[in-house]
């Protein structure tokens, strides 16, 4: 019997309320609300002339910042860093400027958004991202947090963003490439209830479709190349038919699957290493639950990156895998 009609069979004779992970009822929708920062004083601000950050397009912030100053725009983003540093479409260096006020730090390391509210979220820039040809962004998935964001999760550097980013800019070795590190949504914890279900990916999808748009309006002549790991790839392939035509590739690492309704235009690529567990997931989405076929299978029509010599889960992103080795060549031939 095909395993998605054992699993649909089995939530049948258990009766789907009393399904539960970790004490949480599965089939109940997970809260996947992120959140924003308090943009009270900014609404209060005349000088905002309006603008809403909750419902504004990039463009619209974007054409917003444009009407004003330099010495305007410097302003706000000191008055209101942790608004500025959230909004898609503003100018590249005026997010830098307002989250070097929001991280306090004399480095000189570039991030589009801070926020430690929660789990936190950081986005962080390697490379020059104003003119860049080429745009990455890698999604990481669960348990990343802003506490392991340059540590990673248990002190293994490679499951760091902030590592991982820097090991792909190695590897292409492009100075017309920029690199991002993307924790701009809450990622799961462990394998309870939120890692089956899809709510924190489509969350997640909501907030990486706005983040691109504001790429396509502060650089609209770079492509963009999107990485996932693990349940990052839900979050891109969640987010994939609504993305413009600047995305020309996708690569999705150790994927548990897409998610549901999964369709793009650009070139998919996927690997799963022989070592990894994620390969014991099922590829199936029953109930609320999974996420779907194996994009490492036929059902995408996905090139295959290699694999050989990849250990377990996280040793993808890793310097000297076949991997990394083949998407480095992916990314300077996009």
């Amino acid at each position: 019997m095909p395993v998605a009609k054992t699993i649909a069979l089995t939530v049948t004779a258990l009766g789907l309320p009393m399904l539960s992970a970790f004490g949480a009822p599965l089939l109940a929708a997970d809260d996947a609300t992120l959140s924003m920062p308090d943009t009270g004083a900014w609404r209060a601000d005349t000088a905002t002339l309006g603008l809403d950050p909750a419902t504004a397009s990039p463009r619209q912030v974007a054409e917003f910042f444009a009407a004003l100053s330099p010495a305007q725009r410097t302003a706000l983003a000191m008055r209101h860093p942790e608004v500025v540093a959230a909004l898609d479409g503003a100018p590249v260096s005026l997010r830098f400027t307002a989250t070097s006020v929001l991280r306090r730090s004399p480095d000189q390391r570039a991030f589009l958004a801070y926020d430690p509210a929660g789990d936190g979220r950081a986005v962080e820039v390697v490379g020059d991202l104003a003119t860049a040809r080429r745009i990455v962004v890698i999604v990481p998935g669960s348990d990343t947090t802003l506490a392991d964001f340059d540590r990673g999760l248990g002190g293994v550097a490679r499951r760091a963003p902030a590592v991982q980013a820097r090991t792909v800019a190695d590897a292409v070795d492009d100075p017309g490439t920029a690199v991002i590190a993307w924790l701009g949504y809450d990622p799961p914890e462990g394998f309870g209830k939120a890692a089956m279900r899809e709510d924190r990916a489509e969350a997640g999808a909501a907030a990486l479709t706005r983040f691109v748009d504001g790429l396509a309006v502060t650089n609209p002549a770079a492509k963009v190349i999107l990485v996932g790991h693990s349940y990052g790839t839900v979050v891109i392939g969640l987010a994939a038919d609504r993305l413009g035509p600047t995305v020309t590739d996708i690569a999705v690492l150790a994927s548990p699957g897409l998610g549901d309704g999964f369709h793009t235009s650009a070139r998919l690529w996927a690997a799963r290493a022989d070592s990894d567990w994620i390969g014991w997931i099922p590829g199936v989405r029953v109930a609320g639950l999974g996420h779907g076929a194996d994009p490492t299978g036929d059902v995408y029509g996905a090139r295959l990156l290699p694999t050989g010599n990849v250990d377990g889960h996280d040793g993808y992103l890793v310097p000297g895998s076949l991997t990394l080795v083949a998407l480095a060549e992916v990314i300077r031939n996009a």
